[in-house]
């Protein structure tokens, strides 16, 4: 069985993309630019039509279904709507930070991309502390959108501004002890490492912190039940409140890339990245990235927006205590199993995430007047 994995693994390594490929830096450099570009827009349009067809079933109501055959073109509609819109700058608005705000929160949306494999060795620049530039440059977006809160001169788009500050703070602990949690078994900081390093899915080694990272992650970007940022009925529609046209299409690029960014970090993190069977291996990334995006819509469908005080609360008294636990009895297995996590790991795991997760919402944890039980 053990000659079967290497064998594996080494076919794996051996289709290995060139890290100067199609031709030359620049040629790869832009070759990968243009395909990440293209990737996000491409998915964004994709992602908006999946999530409304999928809570118009889930909602039991129709869905999208007039522009184009089964309503595939009503992505490109909106565009094209939004962007024939009128742009409106408020009279006493900092006009500067007002038009820069957009384009701060947009950008490294799209950087995250830059490391991020659609196979082995296919990414832009396979930096060896890859999830660590992921970390550092995902939190530049909340920059931008702090601009767009104070720059609106707005009291319900700086409220909404704050409160993603506010969010990004708390839940950015527990989500980077989730990560490493995945970089002690994995041994490296490199994406494509950790891709190659999971020969057992980490969301099997790692349930609990797959659980931490995906709520952390959707608390960071803003995606129900953590939808507080553009809770229309407290602050109107947040710190985007006074923007219309291109630079609103730019947010709402934002919102969406974000959460591809999410689901692919989470695909590489916990779903072995571009490893599959039989199809391409850019498909199974594709694949999974859809399917983890899809989750994201579930839990929009299903559970509903909770107050302020409960989001932190969910972060400092609930999400942290767990990933600290997590993080420890991970250090105590690679140090008990330091030639790689035996399968057996995969059940003891299972059931300590069952039992944390059951005692620690019974027991310890209260939001609010009430108590979140499972």
């Amino acid at each position: 069985m053990m000659a079967l994995e290497t064998n594996i693994n080494n076919l794996v390594r051996l289709q290995a993309v060139p890290p100067d490929w199609p031709g030359g830096f620049w040629g790869h450099w832009v070759f990968f630019t243009v395909v990440i570009i293209g990737f996000v827009l491409t998915m964004v349009m994709g992602v908006i039509y999946i999530e409304r067809r999928g809570m118009g079933r889930m909602q039991s109501r129709l869905g999208p279904n007039r522009t184009g055959p089964f309503g595939l073109l009503q992505p490109v509609a909106d565009a094209i709507k939004v962007l024939l819109k009128e742009n409106i700058v408020p009279t006493a608005a900092d006009k500067l930070v007002h038009w820069l705000a957009p384009v701060v929160a947009f950008a490294p949306a799209l950087m995250i991309f830059a490391v991020i494999p659609f196979q082995n060795g296919a990414m832009l620049a396979d930096l060896n502390i890859g999830i660590l530039y992921v970390v550092a440059i995902s939190s530049v977006s909340t920059v931008g959108v702090f601009m767009a809160g104070w720059g609106s001169s707005n009291k319900y788009s700086l409220l909404g501004a704050m409160r993603n500050v506010a969010a990004v703070v708390s839940y950015e602990i527990p989500l980077v002890l989730a990560i490493v949690g995945v970089v002690l078994i994995a041994g490296s900081l490199s994406l494509n490492q950790i891709v190659l390093a999971q020969d057992i899915p980490f969301i099997l080694l790692q349930p609990l912190g797959f659980f931490l990272f995906f709520a952390a992650g959707c608390a960071e970007i803003n995606r129900s039940p953590f939808d507080l940022m553009e809770a229309d009925s407290e602050i109107v529609a947040g710190f985007h409140t006074e923007y219309s046209g291109m630079k609103f299409a730019m947010f709402y690029l934002v919102e969406y890339a974000e959460a591809i960014a999410i689901s692919a970090i989470i695909t590489t993190l916990f779903l072995s990245g571009w490893r599959g069977p039989l199809l391409p291996p850019w498909l199974w990334f594709i694949i999974k990235v859809l399917l983890v995006f899809f989750a994201m819509v579930w839990t929009r469908t299903t559970l509903p927006r909770i107050r302020i005080d409960q989001l932190m609360a969910f972060s400092w008294k609930f999400l942290l205590p767990l990933a600290v636990i997590n993080l420890l009895v991970t250090a105590l297995e690679v140090l008990a199993s330091p030639a790689g996590l035996p399968w057996v790991v995969v059940i003891i795991n299972l059931a300590i995430m069952a039992i944390l997760i059951l005692l620690w919402s019974k027991f310890f944890f209260k939001l609010g007047w009430g108590r979140i039980e499972v």
